[in-house]
């Protein structure tokens, strides 16, 4: 398999990322199937797995990749990620000093291991200034117990703003982002991938297969439907009629070009110059031989032309349920209160 920089970090990672948020009660309940997917991943020439600590439900994809690695260690660049709530506590979550000091420590424990390759902010916090949260970062590095250091699902300006922080205080800069990308969501391609290009960010995208839409197994008038898991948190992005539409073209795309719709999809998000890594999410052995044996699909030219005509550059065709919302756009700000207006003299 192909590898890649990480941006600037001097790392080298597989074009595809093997990632583990289906480990557990909330996908493959079999520990010993999920070690089986990790090893038979890194036989295939993956070298990165990315994790989280929410993954499985209490740590779980993390205990099921800790055994999985044991051995391998050297082989693997360890990626997880913090944020999410670990616990009922308000404090047992986000992006504060006091929990990434804590956090950290669960993920090594969980893991079986001295350092972590990646660790990456899971999700923005506009509530704790970024300082606080690279301040802790940069300790963290500086202490061994982290290589590398990313944020997921970050807008461009806070890219740029955590860049300048960092440059401003004297504090270690994030290395990566980890965005959503795929055919049906090309939205990054506006701002979030020319800024991490500028300023020398690996990429590594999620959900290349836009959450099964792009597996190939869901199609209009077939009878199959999308699993009840996803349904419940992901019903507008697996029922949109606009989504569902350009699958059917872009499976035609798929037919004419001599390549099944999934390699399409994972051929389509690596061949853009600024991703560093497409995140594959396979449940089952199966599944994760199908995605490695298009590993080397090459999309051409005419083939990328007609993607474009389906699904312009820099668009999205609907939304997606698990996308980060900035505060702006949430309902609390967009609903002024009644006499706003008024108090401003309008």
């Amino acid at each position: 398999m192909r590898t890649r920089p990480l941006g600037r970090t001097g790392i080298q990672v597989s074009a595809y990322t093997l990632g583990t948020m289906m480990f557990g009660p909330h996908g493959n309940p079999d520990p010993g199937d999920c070690v089986r997917i990790v090893h038979r991943a890194l036989d295939g020439g993956i070298t990165v797995i990315d994790t989280a600590d929410v993954y499985g439900g209490d740590g779980e994809s993390e205990k099921i990749v800790g055994k999985a690695v044991r051995g391998r260690r050297d082989d693997v660049v360890l990626a997880t990620k913090f944020n999410g709530p670990m616990g009922p506590g308000a404090n047992q979550r986000g992006s504060s000093r006091r929990w990434i000091v804590s956090a950290v420590e669960g993920s090594l424990r969980r893991l079986g291991v001295d350092h972590i390759d990646l660790y990456q902010a899971h999700h923005p916090e506009p509530g704790t200034d970024i300082e606080e949260t690279l301040g802790a970062l940069t300790d963290l590095l500086r202490a061994g117990k982290v290589r590398a250091i990313g944020h997921s699902n970050l807008p461009a300006s806070d890219i740029v703003e955590a860049q300048w922080v960092a440059r401003r205080c004297g504090l270690a800069r994030f290395r990566s982002e980890q965005p959503h990308y795929s055919i049906l969501n090309r939205g990054i391609e506006r701002e979030i991938l020319p800024v991490c290009e500028r300023y020398g960010l690996g990429v590594l995208v999620w959900s290349p297969l836009a959450m099964g839409l792009l597996a190939g197994r869901l199609r209009k008038g077939n009878g199959e439907t999308a699993s009840a898991g996803r349904l419940h948190w992901a019903r507008r992005h697996m029922t949109d009629e606009r989504k569902l539409d350009a699958v059917e073209a872009l499976a035609q795309v798929a037919d004419d070009a001599g390549v099944s719709l999934p390699h399409l999809a994972l051929g389509f998000v690596t061949a853009h110059p600024a991703v560093t890594s497409a995140i594959i999410g396979p449940r089952t052995p199966e599944q994760l031989d199908d995605l490695l044996a298009g590993a080397d699909t090459f999309i051409d030219d005419g083939v990328l032309d007609r993607i474009d005509e389906i699904v312009p550059p820099g668009t999205d065709v609907g939304p997606i349920d698990v996308a980060y919302v900035p505060p702006a756009l949430g309902k609390e700000l967009r609903r002024r209160p009644a006499g706003t207006r008024a108090a401003r003299g309008r």
